[in-house]
């Protein structure tokens, strides 16, 4: 069953992922710039990816993957004109480790830009953590924090736009690594694709 599952999740990456790269390239037959962008920034995301993990102490590899929910997903941020923003950016993914539900996330200082009136791209470098999911904690077993360093670069297109909301497709990496105890660390790779539900 979790082969199946997998599988519909890959598919659907896949199908998304060629979506979002077809209607980045769009044109806008409008030269002139049509949308206004002011103020604070919010966004939500909803969606799903993979993510590969790797340590020191060779427990878990790159060589196997798994699927993951986008889990908690958002954005802070400040326009700073209508074509950049300064913001703070919070991935974070669920995977299993050791038959416990574990959090791969961070919180990232990044820059967002609008290279056309619907098309951004978004990128910075920051903190990585690395926790139990906050439903699965268990004393002794699955509730050891780490922290490290995390770079994340992602890009959407916003397919509606109504007053200060965009609902957007976009894709993520993200790359980590959180220092374990023992002079261990735990290196993670990851792949989003996801909804986009912004208010700005």
């Amino acid at each position: 069953m979790n082969t199946i599952k997998k599988q519909i999740l890959l598919k659907t990456v896949c199908v998304a992922f060629a979506l979002l790269t077809s209607i980045t390239y769009a044109q806008n037959t409008n030269p002139e710039t049509t949308i206004q962008r002011d103020g604070f920034i919010f966004e939500f995301v909803a969606g799903g990816g993979i993510i590969s993990l790797e340590d020191s102490a060779s427990i878990q590899t790159f060589d196997k993957s798994q699927g993951t929910f986008v889990f908690p997903d958002l954005k802070f941020g400040y326009m700073l004109n209508e074509r950049l923003a300064i913001t703070a950016s919070l991935p974070g993914n669920i995977y299993e480790f050791q038959d416990n539900d574990r959090h791969f996330g961070g919180v990232i200082p990044s820059l967002q830009y609008w290279v056309k009136d619907r098309w951004w791209i978004h990128g910075g470098i920051g903190l990585a953590i690395d926790s139990p999911a906050l439903y699965d904690i268990k004393d002794d077993v699955n509730d050891d924090w780490n922290f490290g360093c995390a770079v994340m670069a992602s890009t959407g297109y916003e397919i509606y736009k109504k007053k200060n909301f965009a609902l957007n497709l976009q894709s993520k990496l993200v790359l980590g690594r959180a220092f374990l105890d023992g002079d261990a660390h735990r290196d993670a790779l990851i792949f989003n694709v996801g909804l986009g539900f912004s208010w700005l």
